[in-house]
């Protein structure tokens, strides 16, 4: 079935987020902090796991790093041109919005919460290549093992945050749903050397939502989307 695996996300994804505003109470205080650490942890290692996969690699016996200067490039210029735009102030827009619709106007964490979940579970690897991957093949598989994997992040978080981290699903579903439509179109895009960029810059920014997570918001991390697009762009870069 096409884009089953975006409906299995967000359903994991709504899962989740139930699950942990149904429990959440049952946690004191302090318990709900050290989730909220730990879920941020996990997704430094997360990130971290995603981008040395891309910047490390083998020469004989040694082990060497390279790609720093696509990392840079990418990345400086992707945060200039999503400064410009100003993404995360849409997505906090959007979450404003979705605050007054949902009858949630009194609860003040709930924009913070709901970019904060949707950052997780929408940017990286696993989303980006497992919604082409639907769409080109109707292989469904990695986006269903993401599920796996957002249900338990968003339960956590919901647990130890608020009912905003539910309504990441709604991004999920929007971005997954777009990338897996569009996916036949960009398919000659889709180049190796696209999704290994695309998969390095991804697991970037997840390291920096981890760091947002642990340290408070110190960086804003929907003004750096534009850098996955450039990596699309600088794989087709003279070698």
């Amino acid at each position: 079935m096409f884009g089953l695996g975006t409906l299995i996300n967000v359903a994991g994804v709504i899962a989740g987020g139930v699950i942990g505003r149904f429990f959440g109470r049952f946690f004191p205080e302090r318990m709900q902090e050290t989730l909220e650490k730990t879920c941020g942890v996990s997704v430094l290692f997360i990130g971290i796991a995603g981008a040395m996969e891309g910047m490390l690699h083998l020469e004989g016996a040694a082990l060497a790093s390279g790609q720093s200067m696509f990392v840079v490039i990418c990345l400086v210029a992707g945060a200039f041109i999503g400064e410009l735009l100003d993404i995360e102030r849409l997505f906090e827009r959007f979450g404003a919005w979705l605050k007054d619709r949902t009858g949630n106007s009194q609860d003040n964490r709930f924009v913070d919460d709901f970019v904060t979940a949707s950052l997780t579970v929408c940017i990286g690897a696993m989303a980006i290549v497992g919604a082409i991957q639907d769409g080109i093949y109707g292989d469904w598989s990695i986006l269903a093992t993401k599920a796996v994997l957002d249900l338990i992040i968003i339960l956590v978080m919901s647990c130890s945050m608020g009912v905003g981290c539910v309504f990441s699903a709604v991004p999920v579903a929007l971005f997954e749903g777009l990338m897996t439509l569009l996916a036949r179109l960009i398919r000659p895009l889709m180049t190796d050397a696209a999704l290994f960029g695309l998969s390095m810059i991804g697991s970037i920014l997840i390291f920096c939502v981890g760091l947002n997570l642990i340290w408070g918001k110190k960086i804003r991390v929907a003004n750096l989307l534009p850098a996955m697009v450039l990596a699309v762009i600088m794989a087709f870069r003279p070698m």
